[in-house]
């Protein structure tokens, strides 16, 4: 395995500031880290039609979204992509994976609406899914009032964003609707289980450890780790059928490789439409680091035809 020069570039740099790790810094203080990263870390932003920031109706608060039309806005009403952000459902916002929702409206030619679901571990599971949830519900009844087309709906996120989009999409079809187009699965989180081969052999060394992917899954699941239900882990869901179609994204050097591996062979073997794109020598995180790691716009450009293919756009 060869290491893409720039994710070993981001590497090196990360390593030279001796940060300590998750566990140590807190949830609050990794959240601030993040932030202050991600003008650094995103890259120029690319220019699109529109954003607005607003709010959904939530079942706990308000949830704050923001909204992207694509540069070149054709046709309307648009097809709809639901955003959730990575970050372990402890870090991230509508701030750090900025720049790739303006990368994937203007390639996917369709609104994007990220959600700023609460995170753990302040809120733990379910709390994350059921914000989620309610947004694509509210984006199914009432898109049309941001200029979206509720017909042509699609969900994706990166890493924990991926595990809630999966989630959200088993939710789906178990609860007979939003009928959903598209699922777009960035190295989603998809199992606790730590002990996969890539686990073992990407531990260390490459951004994303294992023992990181610990702190997150316990801060995530709170009391409930001992009791790991589908809508948590959507690998140990016991039917993969009638899902939407999915494009599953993974990187050779990640510890989730071999869990995004198996969950778009068992979407697959469930008759699922499903595109599986594997990105070698990349690291975990890239999608949101277009300033640092240029392989991040091609698979904003993968995303983009993806999109495009099944929701018509």
């Amino acid at each position: 395995m060869s290491i893409d020069p720039e994710a070993r570039a981001y590497l090196v740099a990360t390593a030279a500031l001796g940060q300590p790790t998750l566990a140590e810094l807190g949830a609050v203080a990794a959240r601030r880290a993040a932030v202050e990263r991600a003008p650094i870390l995103g890259g120029a932003p690319e220019m699109v039609d529109r954003v607005e920031n607003r709010t959904l109706p939530g079942p706990a608060r308000e949830i704050p979204i923001r909204v992207y039309a694509p540069a070149a806005n054709a046709s309307s009403p648009l097809p709809v992509l639901a955003f959730f952000h990575g970050g372990g459902w402890v870090t991230g916002d509508l701030d750090t994976h900025d720049s790739a929702c303006r990368g994937l409206a203007n390639r996917g030619r369709c609104l994007v609406v990220a959600i700023d679901f609460r995170c753990a571990p302040e809120h733990p599971f379910p709390a994350a899914l059921d914000d989620c949830w309610a947004a694509v519900e509210w984006l199914a009844r009432e898109g049309a009032e941001l200029g979206a087309d509720p017909g042509r709906l699609a969900v994706g996120g990166d890493s924990a964003g991926g595990n809630l989009a999966a989630a959200v999409a088993l939710r789906a079809r178990t609860r007979g609707g939003p009928t959903l187009a598209a699922q777009l699965l960035i190295y989603p989180v998809l199992d606790f289980d730590l002990d996969t081969a890539s686990y073992r052999d990407h531990a260390t060394g490459y951004g994303l450890t294992r023992e990181s992917m610990r702190w997150y899954w316990e801060q995530y699941l709170g009391e409930r780790a001992s009791g790991v239900s589908a809508e948590a882990a959507p690998l140990r869901a016991t039917d993969h059928s009638r899902l939407p179609p999915a494009l599953v994204i993974t990187c050779e050097l990640d510890p989730l490789l071999d869990e995004g591996v198996a969950y778009a062979r068992k979407l697959a073997a469930a008759g699922v439409p499903v595109e599986h794109l594997t990105e070698p020598g990349m690291i975990h995180g890239y999608f949101r680091m277009a300033g640092v790691i240029a392989r991040a716009r091609k698979s904003w450009d993968d995303c983009g035809r993806f999109l495009r293919r099944e929701l018509r756009s």
